[in-house]
């Protein structure tokens, strides 16, 4: 089976950079938002769990928290910046708003050695690395121990070897933290043990097979939007299935000029997927008139 990390999402704008370096390095990762419930969380069944970044700030009252089960697993977990800072808090550490914020290029100081940094940082080396956060770490959660610090924060990567738990208040996953690629790649190949053996073609030849097994020779209808996503969904599925499938496209008259007949000439002509357009542009934009509001466009845009 392919070793899977799970990435819970706390609403960070660069956690798909996380995914996209978790793959490069040969590991399958999928992206699931923080409130993931425990059962779906279980069966899963990653091999490691990566918390993400956010907005969020521990200072206030609904922050988000992690699941429980995360911290039950028995597996390893890293989490980065407000992933970090939650793990601690919700460990029995102490977390609170800083009165010396980090934006921007920062250096660490490596404290002490630990897996996580295992052929990458020695104890002694000083480090540059990609720093975004208002509160900061004032007391560890029982196992813990610092391994980096900087300037502002004494906690700026912590490590508890004994449950494979370590944190980082930088951004590893951005190109501004120079190693921070290798650093992601220790942690799932050395931390958790992944053997890296997954590629995209592999992905596709099991995302095909899987297709064809639960549709048969069942029909299938695929709505178009003209985005990527739906794109992307359509072409897997006519690889799997061809000409069982319809794709259905409707041009709201909300994309950009002459894209509507891109994507028409895309799947008619180049894919030859059987393809039902409907120009209904005039129908939408006469319900977005006069309209400004964003809330409201969407709202219109949806029941039309």
């Amino acid at each position: 089976m392919t070793d899977r990390i799970l990435i819970l999402d706390f609403g960070s704008q660069v956690t798909q950079l996380i995914a996209r370096r978790v793959r490069e390095s040969g590991v399958y990762c999928e992206i699931h938002p923080y409130t993931m419930a425990e059962d779906k969380l279980s069966d899963f069944a990653p091999r490691a769990i990566i918390l993400s970044g956010g907005p969020a700030s521990l200072s206030q009252s609904a922050a988000p928290r992690a699941p429980e089960l995360v911290f039950r697993l028995g597996v390893p977990v890293l989490g980065i910046c407000y992933g970090m800072q939650t793990m601690c808090d919700e460990l029995g550490g102490r977390v609170s708003l800083s009165e010396h914020q980090e934006f921007g290029r920062a250096f660490i100081d490596i404290l002490d050695d630990c897996l996580l940094f295992d052929g990458l940082w020695p104890k002694g080396a000083r480090e540059q690395v990609w720093m975004s956060h208002g509160d900061r770490v004032d007391a560890l959660p029982a196992g813990f121990r610092a391994v980096a610090a900087s300037e502002a924060a004494p906690y700026a990567a912590i490590a508890d070897d004994d449950r494979r738990f370590y944190g980082a208040l930088f951004h590893p996953e951005v190109a501004h933290t120079p190693q921070g690629a290798k650093l992601l790649r220790n942690f799932t190949h050395r931390v958790a043990g992944c053997r890296g053996d997954w590629t995209m073609a592999r992905f596709r030849t099991e995302a095909i097979d899987k297709i064809r097994s639960q549709i048969g020779y069942g029909e299938v209808v695929c709505g178009l939007s003209g985005g990527v996503d739906s794109a992307v969904a359509a072409v897997l599925l006519h690889e799997a299935i061809g000409d069982q499938l319809t794709c259905i496209f409707v041009d709201t008259g909300l994309l950009r000029a002459g894209e509507a007949e891109e994507v028409v000439d895309l799947f008619r002509r180049h894919y030859n997927i059987p393809l039902v357009h409907r120009d209904a542009s005039d129908r939408f934009l006469v319900k977005l008139a006069g309209v400004s509001d964003p809330e409201e466009k969407r709202k219109a845009i949806g029941a039309t």
